[in-house]
């Protein structure tokens, strides 16, 4: 630009202006730069907003589930604590603890040799009974009133000739012709024809007032009183025999032959422990959700694997003690390896969503109002949305309304961005890292 001089008296003077002329240069070279910068951000400094840093996941379609949980006991399937109806000692005991059974198995018997005895009594009276019947069936009632009528009037003649013998021999007695021995058996025989008259005539009335229909309903009525009997000392007998009412396993036999069952107490308890049933209580607002036959599985302490079952009571009435609902869910078990009286943790899907928006339940934002909003990243600027929910699934929520799939919404950080004031947080900028906190 200046060409330096050659005379030692310029020297200084050259060297002072070209020194000055650098630091003009500079100067109006950072002045430049300024105005390039801002005229390239269209923004000055005070137009600028605050850059917030924040993780985002993308709105994605999958699968949810609407799971209740709860703790529960088993119970089995069927249970049978055999009482017996008779109080006698056990004669014999033919099952112990752990067996399997089938319904109508005999599993004990008692002493009952005076049941026995009671029986054969019976059945003999009965049979007596069941002859005594037949025979009035088939006996003919005008048969034995013509029959009756013939002893009446053979027992009216018999009676008029005993009493002229008795007449004759009452004059030659006094007569003295006759001994009084004789006299005597005149009379006797006068008795016994009167008396032979007399049951005859009783007889042919009861015949005649009577009709065939009062005989039969009497034979009949004896016939089913000993039939009646009868049974009743069968059913005694067959009370000493202790059978099975279900299938299942002998859980319990507290007693050794020749012992004395107590009053009420068991005997013998079967269950059938092919099956359980998870029995739970639940609020009502999540038993509302709740249908027969929703899929459920049970997961007990120190079992390995899940058992797969089914609701199957959804009770209709609160438990007054706790206002709460039972539930119960029945599973298979396999192996019989789910113990009756332990506690277990039942989850049941009460609804499945195949094709469902979600996001983490850590993006929601709830306002004082209840109502619910994401932070939803727009390239580099947040934009708060309000959003309806659904089923809720672990850390998932099932977005219903507000989002769609492929949108970013904000994870951590969408708190702080919630809390600036509205005209910073238009200005706010976002710098978006992974979860690992790389960019």
């Amino acid at each position: 630009m200046y060409e330096r001089p050659d005379h030692a008296e310029c020297k200084d003077e050259w060297m002072s202006r070209k020194t000055l002329i650098d630091v003009s240069v500079q100067a109006l070279a950072a002045v430049s730069l300024v105005a390039w910068l801002c005229s390239c951000s269209g923004k000055t400094a005070e137009d600028t907003g605050p850059t917030v840093t924040v993780q985002t996941v993308r709105v994605q379609r999958a699968e949810i589930q609407q799971k209740i949980a709860a703790d529960a006991v088993l119970f089995p399937l069927q249970q049978a604590s055999i009482v017996p109806k008779v109080s006698a000692p056990v004669s014999k005991f033919y099952v112990d603890r752990g067996e399997h059974v089938r319904a109508g198995q005999l599993l004990a018997v008692l002493e009952n040799k005076d049941l026995a005895a009671a029986v054969a009594e019976n059945k003999g009276a009965y049979e007596e009974a069941q002859a005594n019947y037949e025979s009035a069936t088939a006996s003919a009632l005008p048969a034995q009133i013509q029959k009756a009528e013939v002893d009446v009037k053979n027992a009216k003649a018999a009676l008029r000739a005993a009493q002229q013998l008795y007449d004759s021999s009452k004059k030659l007695y006094e007569q003295g012709a006759l001994a009084k021995m004789q006299l005597n058996q005149a009379e006797v025989g006068l008795t016994q024809a009167q008396t032979q008259l007399q049951t005859g005539e009783q007889q042919l009335q009861k015949l005649q007032s009577v009709g065939k229909k009062a005989q039969l309903q009497a034979a009949q009525g004896q016939l089913a009183a000993a039939k009646g009997r009868y049974q009743n000392a069968e059913a005694q007998l067959a009370y000493s025999e202790i059978r099975s009412p279900i299938s299942g396993v002998v859980t319990d036999r507290p007693l050794y032959p020749g012992e004395m069952p107590a009053t009420g107490a068991p005997l013998i308890t079967v269950m059938d422990i092919s099956q359980v049933i998870a029995k739970a209580h639940i609020s009502q607002q999540e038993a509302g959700s709740l249908r027969v036959g929703d899929p459920a599985t049970l997961v007990a302490p120190g079992v390995e694997g899940d058992f797969t079952g089914r609701v199957t009571v959804v009770s209709p009435a609160l438990d007054p003690n706790s206002t709460t609902v039972e539930i119960w869910v029945q599973a298979a078990n396999r192996g019989g390896r789910l113990k009756p009286g332990t506690s277990v943790r039942v989850t049941m899907i009460a609804a499945t969503v195949k094709d469902a928006l979600l996001v983490p339940a850590i993006a929601l934002l709830t306002a004082q109002d209840a109502s619910i909003s994401v932070m939803v990243a727009n390239g580099d600027k947040p934009e708060q949305r309000s959003v309806r929910t659904g089923i809720r699934d672990g850390g998932n929520v099932q977005i219903t309304e507000g989002l769609k799939a492929g949108e970013q919404v904000v994870t951590a950080g969408a708190y702080e961005l919630s809390q600036e004031d509205p005209d910073v947080f238009k200005k706010t900028k976002l710098q978006i890292v992974s979860p690992g906190g790389s960019e």
